[in-house]
């Protein structure tokens, strides 16, 4: 066989072989399932940092000539992700790996979800709205998934996944500590419309988030 025809067959044989290669995404159902048996390996924390800011109650809007002061509450529930963007669910089974192997190895424990829920008052202006928003300390942990299967499948016993999962951290980690603040602008063109039409019109009124 010749040497251009023998590249050919190789090339053409080469898709047939990553096919029998498990996708991340099945290796990562296999372990959610338990069907694989499945450890987190090797967890390295990152440097915790503050993570976006963004919108955790109803927005106030000052349709009147004076300011406007209310109490407004809050809540936020920050979850997890892993490299591919795919949410980590509290109380998983993948979560719980990660906790576990964390746990032996920083002696402390790590979550998939952080709730919180306070209030806060807000003064908003005229012609503006106001919310409130929150920025969580977050923390990225990485390591290797590996899958242990009690009989070959794709033709191996075991898989090796690398993976980092993005998720809350405790407030004060590595010195970052969770803000909570009162964000405010302008009204729109149209808003400020909505604001001159009927009852919305010299108050100030809530609108859900």
């Amino acid at each position: 066989m010749s040497a251009v025809a023998l590249g050919l067959v190789t090339a053409m044989a080469a898709p047939a072989v990553a096919a029998d290669e498990p996708t991340r995404e099945q290796l990562m159902a296999d372990c959610a399932s338990g069907e694989g048996k499945c450890s987190f390996n090797e967890p390295v924390l990152g440097k915790a940092y503050l993570g976006d800011f963004h919108q955790v109650s109803d927005s106030l809007y000052n349709c009147s000539t004076s300011d406007a002061t209310q109490s407004m509450g809050w809540s936020d529930t920050v979850g997890s992700t892993d490299s591919a963007g795919v949410s980590v669910t509290a109380g998983g089974k993948i979560a719980g790996l990660i906790d576990l192997s964390v746990t032996a190895t920083y002696s402390h424990t790590w979550s998939s979800s952080h709730t919180e829920n306070s209030s806060l008052s807000m003064t908003v202006k005229p012609g503006e709205v106001g919310w409130i928003s929150r920025a969580q300390v977050m923390q990225t942990v990485s390591g290797t998934w590996q899958t242990h299967y009690d009989s070959p499948k794709w033709g191996h016993y075991y898989w090796f996944v690398p993976d980092t999962v993005t998720g809350p951290a405790t407030n004060g980690t590595d010195g970052q500590s969770n803000a909570v603040t009162v964000r405010t602008r302008k009204m729109t063109a149209a808003e400020k419309s909505s604001c001159a039409a009927g009852s919305k019109h010299g108050r100030a009124f809530v609108v859900q988030h």
